[in-house]
């Protein structure tokens, strides 16, 4: 800025009796200029033109303050949503109109480990008053380095290519335990999804704001730490309802989802099959198209690839609602043959008169493990949510020579997406013929107990509640016998369920759960029922187990 300019922009303002600025890019060029009130300037939307992620908008704002004053909060809120490359302010001499002292603050790039230790808690570097005529700050110099520790920064968090790096958002109405155990939730999910999570807030509220979540100040100081960690996407702990998402997304060009988008984009990268593919699809359009937006400014069209733009793929997320609901038709034809398929396949495992036991519980729990252990196969498993998406069915004989067919079936999580749980109804019949549920549960979690009541939900709103359960707590190695004990006492009494611990690696600890297993259902096989009239109107909503001994006390 040269002490002529600072000098024709605070005459200008002076005999206005406004505020006057410029915005100017960095070969000196005035692209804008902007005149406001006594108090303020509005600065125009260039949140239109895309900018790299490492990169700043390439241009400068310079205005005047009247009053003396130094940068205001909107200054320094305009200068890191709008990401300029600086903001400096010209304080206007009440009497002479001259210009007095240059004010200007730049953003400073940081780390996430930086903002853990406490390190770079403000974003904004003040730089000293002076006069024009003493400024001599090398400013594309100064530019030029703080560009180039942004990439430095976006290069180390980028440990592998094309990994998306994002910010987790929370907010919570409740208490603070239960947020932090669904953020904890939510940074599995995103280690799933191979996310490089950057950072986590939370913000407590005793209402949720209906248009953004969050309160006006939390959203702009998110967005300020998402361009200082070089973040290129925003993951809601909640669902975001279509006009959420419009409004975040005007807000900021980052790419915003939300938990559900995240789990049905996990669904997407794990599902091999091609009945898989087809349900996982189904689910992503069926959840996305009330959310489309039409025009080149869709909020949508931001989620094109990457995270959360899985599955249908870039084209189905700008296409209009009448083709998107084509291709939803299209979709359940698909999945009412592929449910065909599978019940004509039940029908042969029922001629055989093969007891069946289904392996059920939260996600990560140790099922696909079990499953490997029991009928030494290979199914993929992995310390991570839903590892294994397809379900797998294996041959198993029980001590006392009873052989049964284990089903290993899709992890479940609290708030499953509905979408997903309705694409997925082929797959969950499976569950249905069973004679046996064994419900898994992560005994070392520290969450077991919402887990196993989230199961239960699921299974409840299913209608499979009336199936035969036993409760197995697996990784009991990895926890002390007196808690182990405490647990299944505690979880015995609520539900009167019998409850048995196990590890899934080692096969020694699982001989007695087999046994218990065959005992309940050789019990449930030869129990004796009287005779019922309406027994043929209920044995359609009974489990085969059940069927079969009704019939045999006819």
């Amino acid at each position: 800025m040269t002490p002529e300019f600072a000098r024709q922009l605070s005459e200008l303002s002076h005999e206005t009796r406004r505020q006057i600025g410029a915005l100017i890019d960095r070969k000196g060029h005035i692209e804008s200029v902007i005149v406001g009130d006594a108090k303020r300037i509005e600065l125009p939307d260039l949140r239109r033109t895309r900018v790299a992620a490492d990169r700043f908008r390439g241009l400068r704002c310079v205005h005047t303050h009247l009053r003396g004053e130094e940068l205001t909060q909107d200054d320094l809120t305009d200068l890191a949503l709008l990401r300029l490359d600086l903001m400096a302010v010209i304080n206007v001499e009440e009497r002479t109109g001259l210009p007095a002292l240059v004010r200007a603050a730049h953003l400073l790039p940081t780390t996430a480990e930086h903002l853990e230790d406490g390190d770079d808690a403000n974003p904004y570097v003040l730089l000293d008053p002076q006069i024009p005529t003493q400024l001599d700050v090398d400013f594309l110099d100064l530019i030029n380095s703080l560009e180039d520790e942004m990439a430095r920064n976006r290069r180390t968090t980028r440990r592998a290519e094309g990994r998306d790096r994002a910010i987790l958002v929370g907010v919570a109405t409740g208490s603070s335990s239960d947020a932090e155990e669904s953020m904890a939730e939510l940074r599995e999910l995103a280690a799933s999804a191979n996310l490089i999570v950057l950072d986590h807030i939370i913000q407590r509220r005793t209402s949720i704001d209906p248009r953004t979540l969050l309160g006006r100040g939390k959203i702009d100081e998110l967005l300020v730490r998402a361009l200082r960690l070089g973040a290129d996407l925003i993951v809601f702990d909640r669902e975001l309802s279509p006009a959420q998402v419009r409004s975040l997304s005007e807000a900021t060009d980052l790419k915003v989802i939300d938990r559900a988008q995240l789990i049905l984009d996990i669904f997407a990268q794990r599902a091999e099959s091609r009945e898989g593919k087809i349900q996982v699809e189904l689910a992503q359009l069926k959840y996305l198209l009330p959310r489309l937006i039409t025009g080149q400014d869709s909020a949508f069209s931001r989620l094109a690839g990457g995270i959360g733009g899985r599955g249908p793929g870039e084209t189905k997320l700008e296409t209009d609602r009448r083709r998107v609901r084509d291709r939803i038709n299209r979709l359940d034809k698909d999945i009412e043959a592929l449910r065909g398929r599978r019940q004509q396949r039940r029908k042969e495992r029922t001629r055989r008169e093969l007891p069946i036991i289904s392996i059920v519980g939260y996600t990560n729990a140790g099922k696909s493990t079990l499953l490997n252990t029991l009928t030494a196969s290979s199914v993929h498993a992995e310390q991570r949510m839903f590892a294994t998406l397809d379900p797998t069915s294996r041959r198993l004989r029980l001590p006392y020579e009873q052989e049964v067919i284990l089903n290993d079936t899709v992890g479940f999580i609290r708030d499953l997406p509905p979408d997903l749980i309705a694409a997925f109804r082929a797959t969950l019949e499976e569950i249905a013929d069973s004679d046996l549920l064994i419900h898994l549960i992560d005994a070392s979690n520290p969450r077991w107990e919402q887990q196993l009541e989230s199961v239960d939900k699921i299974l409840a709103d299913l209608d499979f509640g009336n199936i035969p359960r036993l409760v197995v707590f697996n990784k009991a190695d990895l926890v002390d016998a007196e808690t182990l004990d405490s647990m299944q006492r505690q979880t015995c009494a609520t539900g009167a369920r019998q409850c048995i611990a196990v590890s899934a690696n080692d096969a020694r600890t699982l001989r007695p759960m087999l046994e218990l297993a065959g005992a309940i259902l050789a019990r449930d096989l030869t129990s004796e029922q009287p005779h019922d009239p309406d027994a043929d109107a209920r044995r359609k909503h009974a489990p085969r187990a059940e069927q079969r001994a009704a019939h045999h006390s006819k």
